[in-house]
């Protein structure tokens, strides 16, 4: 039952994305393509029998999450821009630690990848409750060891 659920959450994003709903023949490729992820993830043991294909429960927090998130992605582009262009301004490259809130691996991943989404920091590792960031400046490496982005993630997980 969780790899059915898991094939028509597949398609139906599938169907979404695509925007093919009329042609035969792409619609049995999204049949056949979804099929095979469901295959490959039935193979190596990612579909967990005791969970749901997603985790993360839906809240409204996701309406706050994404646009902060865009404007964090704007703000450090421009930054970045800012210090390609004018090179008397500081680069400072940092590796920092963060220990995260987030309760699951999901949450975690999510928030790993907020991280790298943001020009001038990259995650480097994630393993186990670490994250290690490399940060372009101090300033960026504070602003993640301030905790911001570490507690919207988890509210967006649903934890506090």
């Amino acid at each position: 039952m969780r790899a059915l659920g898991l094939w028509f959450f597949c398609f139906g994003l599938w169907l979404l994305l695509s925007g093919y709903f009329d042609v035969p023949l792409l619609l049995g490729f999204g049949v056949l393509s979804c099929a095979l992820v469901v295959f490959v993830a039935w193979r190596t043991e990612v579909i967990d029998p005791e969970e749901r294909p997603l985790r993360l429960r839906f809240n409204l927090h996701i309406f706050s999450y994404w646009p902060w998130l865009l404007w964090q992605i704007v703000l450090a582009n421009w930054d970045v821009a800012k210090r390609i262009v004018d090179p008397k301004l500081p680069i400072s490259p940092t590796l920092i630690t963060l220990k995260p809130t987030q309760r699951s691996d999901l949450g975690r991943v999510i928030y790993a990848n907020s991280i790298t989404l943001t020009p001038g920091t990259v995650t480097t590792a994630l393993s186990g409750d670490t994250l290690e960031v490399h940060a372009l400046t101090r300033e960026g490496a504070d602003a993640l060891l301030d905790g911001d982005m570490d507690r919207r993630v988890t509210r967006l997980e649903g934890g506090e």
